[in-house]
């Protein structure tokens, strides 16, 4: 490589600008004697599908939006390779993901402190979750008022999903008002990151509003490639953009938060990692770390498609051409409408098993279908009913393809590959019609179409089956730098998330969960940056 361009000295180098990099280039330049810099390897977030909520149709899968990862071919799924969206953009994936606004349970949290991880419970992060939080009906003991990350309730409705919600109450589910308050068992409708219609990326809450700052430097198309290390230290960060090389010093600390696929992959091309996967490559092995890439867990969804009649969804209004003038219009006129729906609407928490101790499973109840995002709507009257698994067992990893770092790494979730999720796969598929066969919703006659009246109920191998037919991702990746004690080989960072074994250097984002919360993850994401933030910024005085 020829000599880089010297970018300069910081007190901070931010590597990467999605949900949990945004909040730290918030929080570390509030101090106008700071210097902050944020790389960001996509683009400015100046197209209009960012911020039409139902933008997330065309920005999923286009590379403009979307690095368009896949996964390896899972065997768990049958042999298949899923896509697996990553936002390329300011904001990260929360300028692409489903906006909903989800915590998870106070039991993941006060999991995570029975591990040994001081200052993780429930009660030490709900005012972490208030801080930030701008929520509609303003500050309560449960939620915060005032701050960047806006929540909202949805801005249209449909009967079909009505239905659903009481179908599920005569199948033993209960309506609750707010999944948000440590137990998310019940249904509801799921609270949104918008504000009057619009989404509301981390960019646009935590970014945008001080861009102004002049001791905060912003770069996008900065395609990191390497950390700098002396003597155990990072000192700073190399990377190319328009062609070029650049490099910048960190004074103080360099922090991670390109996600659990982009910080892992960084820490392995800078030689931080299992040491026989970097020589593989030719890498010189920084710090033996056999922990970076390793614990990735995600949720699988099983999307079940059920055909309807006598009420109406999205997918014959999708095909009418006055239908889809309608939607523009009503979004044009008053920001309402299915342009304003995030993928799903309603929610429903519930157990796969009455002998689970807390509801471990999720269903996101949409009323309409297709065969995948990107593809069209289909023509008949349909309603989805995904579920997941909000607690695998199954485990995977994040891996060297080559030490190029434009190359994308090998990504294996290994879905499906305890006996435990392939059980609670099917009894998922069992929850989901019984739920279907209550009177609520059998007047509209539903019909079965995936995985389909052939795959029976009673038989646990076919289910499992099925599951391995129907399976997605839930874009919900996690745990690839893992939080853990020291004394845990597998641990890759501290409870103040410092890189275990280097100075100066932290990972704050999604891949420092040691097991994954239970629901969409992008807002505990945005919780870890806050706790996170002010660790760094606790650090700093103490030093």
């Amino acid at each position: 490589m020829h000599e880089s361009r010297d970018a300069g000295e910081y007190d901070y180098i931010i590597v990467g600008a999605g949900s949990a990099g945004c909040v730290l280039a918030n929080r570390l330049s509030a101090d106008p004697a700071t210097r902050v810099l944020l790389l960001e390897a996509g683009g400015r977030d100046n197209w209009i599908w960012y911020h039409v909520p139902v933008g997330y149709l065309f920005a999923i899968g286009n590379p403009r939006s979307d690095w368009c990862l896949r996964t390896e071919p899972e065997p768990g799924l049958n042999g298949r390779s899923l896509g697996y969206p990553r936002g390329k953009v300011l904001g990260g994936s929360s300028a692409i993901n489903a906006m909903i606004y989800m915590r998870g349970q106070a039991a993941d949290y006060d999991h995570w402190r029975q591990l040994g991880l001081t200052g993780w419970g429930w009660d030490d992060v709900l005012p972490c979750f208030k801080r930030h939080e701008d929520h509609w009906l303003g500050a309560t003991d449960l939620h915060g008022a005032g701050g960047e990350w806006r929540v909202e309730p949805p801005r249209v409705r449909w009967d079909i999903l009505d239905a659903f919600r009481e179908a599920a109450a005569e199948a033993g589910v209960p309506k609750v008002a707010d999944f948000n308050t440590g137990d998310n068992e019940g249904s509801s409708y799921f609270q949104v990151n918008q504000k009057r219609g619009r989404r509301w990326s981390a960019a646009r809450g935590f970014l945008k509003p001080v861009l102004h700052r002049p001791n905060l430097r912003v770069e996008t198309g900065c395609l990191v490639e390497g950390l700098e290390v002396a003597d155990r230290r990072c000192t700073g960060v190399r990377w190319r953009a328009g062609g070029l090389a650049h490099a910048a010093r960190a004074r103080g600390e360099v922090i991670l938060s390109a996600g659990s696929v982009g910080s892992a992959h960084l820490l392995l091309l800078s030689g931080v990692g299992p040491g026989a996967q970097l020589r593989e490559h030719g890498i010189p092995v920084v710090l033996d770390k056999p922990g970076v890439g390793e614990n990735l867990q995600d949720h699988l969804q099983l999307r079940l498609i059920y055909e309807v009649a006598g009420v109406r969804t999205l997918n014959e209004t999708y095909h009418r051409l006055h239908g889809r003038l309608l939607m523009g219009l009503d979004y044009a006129l008053r920001r309402r409408g299915p342009l304003t729906m995030a993928p799903s609407q309603l929610g429903l928490f519930t157990r796969s098993d009455p002998a689970r101790a807390r509801a471990n499973i999720q269903f996101h109840i949409q009323p309409l279908s297709l065969d995948k995002f990107g593809d069209p709507l289909h023509r008949f009257p349909a309603f989805t009913a995904s579920v997941c698994n909000l607690q695998p067992a199954s485990r995977g990893h994040i891996r060297l393809k080559s030490a190029d770092p434009a190359a994308a790494p090998a990504i294996r979730p290994n879905y499906l590959s305890a006996e435990e999720d392939r059980q609670v796969a099917a009894d998922s598929i069992r929850v989901a019609r019984r739920i279907v066969a209550q009177p609520a919703l059998t007047r509209f006659r539903p019909v079965e179409r995936l995985p389909g009246p052939s795959v029976p109920s009673d038989d646990d191998a076919a289910l499992a089956r099925a599951a391995g037919d129907i399976g997605t991702t839930i874009f919900h990746p996690v745990g690839t730098a893992k939080m853990g004690l020291p004394s845990d080989p597998m641990a890759v960072v501290d409870a103040r998330l410092r890189v275990i074994g280097l100075e100066a250097l932290r990972v704050v984002d999604a891949s420092v969960m040691p097991t994954i919360t239970s629901g969409n993850t992008n807002s505990p994401t945005v919780m870890i940056a806050e706790k996170g933030a002010a660790m760094i910024l606790e650090d700093a005085r103490g030093r």
